[in-house]
């Protein structure tokens, strides 16, 4: 696994805290903000996108990644989730999924609260150590 410069997981952090401020969250007021560096070397991002009829929104994650497929990139290389609170929020089980399904499991996820106060790495395989593949 190659590790991640300081300077990538800032630009990572700092695209999830900015995409985060784009959620549209008015039924649980909790926002969301998902970066991915790809394949292609580009930072792609999503935010939570609730909807009145639960559970059909969309998680920051799942919009990243989707952001990343339509702009032609295959791979994710490292991904930084951010979130309301000062307590760390990990991606859902779902979400986990989704990321091994384009990562490696070696691939650095990197949560953090949106005060900076606490932030934690952690690879694909160890959020989801028995995920489905191919």
């Amino acid at each position: 696994m190659r590790q991640q410069t300081e300077k990538e997981k800032r630009d990572l952090l700092d695209a999830a805290l900015a995409v985060r401020l784009n959620a549209y969250a008015p039924y649980s007021n909790f926002q969301v903000g998902a970066a991915i560096l790809a394949d292609d070397g580009r930072i792609y991002a999503g935010c939570n996108v609730e909807n009145a009829a639960y559970p059909e929104g969309t998680c920051a994650e799942a919009g990243a990644i989707a952001a990343m497929i339509a702009a032609g990139a295959q791979r994710i290389q490292q991904v930084a989730v951010v979130a309301d609170g000062d307590s760390l929020v990990s991606p859902c089980g779902g979400c986990r999924q989704k990321l091994a399904e384009f990562a490696d499991a070696d691939v650095p996820v990197v949560l953090a609260s949106v005060s900076d106060a606490d932030i934690a790495s952690y690879t694909v395989a160890e959020l989801l150590p028995a995920s489905f593949s191919l």
